[in-house]
């Protein structure tokens, strides 16, 4: 008998770890619904970006991911103009460069999760950039409900013990464009570009606590939209999420 019930006990401990680690799991699993944000400053008059605009159209297609091409606007002076390039792009990259200790800006240059920086197309960091941001705790997915007619609404969770004050971004993008460069250092080239951001701009303030946000934006000709939800406004990424409208159209 006391055999049988050593057993019993055995059997029992083992499903309760098993349970336990199920648990673990599930965690970890809602965890990594939030995708690791990926953002690409390239410029088209920039003849070392195109193997990195290559490499954010693979990444584009990741479901884990949220790729974004932000195109600055300090190369056009060199005979080409970029025609997607946006102010706010070349302004949120020197805020990147101020919070990364670097005095300097550069093309193509890859920013994961607002929290570390590599060269574009050095994909074997970058890879090992967005592995480790999948790792960190605590990070949440933004829901967003797209209702049409530039209409849609933004949900965060609250935060399990508070939460630290983040700005709340959205961000407007394009699907692919394909360019004939006709002058500067890419010249004669023809190149592909993804998720091309057009409107990147603030909609609220997140505290820890639950909230919807009602939003209007132009949606005509555009992909899609992240919300990314940014401590100090480019401090590292603590939640996100993406629609696609051809999807809900």
């Amino acid at each position: 008998m006391n055999v049988l019930l050593h057993r019993a006990i055995a059997v029992a401990l083992l499903a309760a770890a098993s349970i336990a680690a199920a648990g673990v799991d599930r965690t970890a699993s809602a965890a990594d619904e939030a995708p690791v944000v990926v953002e690409l400053f390239t410029s088209q008059g920039c003849n070392t970006c195109p193997p990195a605009d290559a490499y954010l159209g693979e990444l584009a297609k990741r479901r884990d991911v949220i790729a974004l091409s932000l195109h600055v606007d300090y190369w056009d002076y060199i005979g080409w103009k970029d025609p997607y390039a946006i102010t706010v792009a070349t302004q949120r990259q020197r805020a990147y460069a101020s919070q990364f200790g670097k005095g300097f800006v550069y093309t193509p240059q890859m920013v994961v999760d607002g929290a570390a920086e590599a060269v574009g197309s050095h994909r074997a960091v970058v890879a090992r950039e967005i592995e480790s941001a999948r790792a960190v705790a605590g990070k949440f997915a933004v829901h967003i409900v797209y209702k049409g007619n530039d209409t849609m609404t933004v949900s965060l969770p609250a935060a399990p013990a508070g939460g630290k004050t983040a700005t709340v971004w959205l961000v407007m993008f394009d699907g692919t464009h394909t360019t004939d460069i006709e002058r500067g250092e890419n010249s004669g080239k023809k190149l592909t570009y993804y998720n091309v951001v057009r409107e990147f701009r603030a909609i609220g303030t997140w505290s820890g606590k639950a909230m919807t946000i009602p939003v209007k934006a132009e949606d005509e000709g555009r992909a899609g939209c992240a919300v990314l939800v940014q401590v100090d406004g480019t401090g590292r990424i603590i939640g996100a999420g993406k629609v696609a409208f051809a999807e809900q159209r």
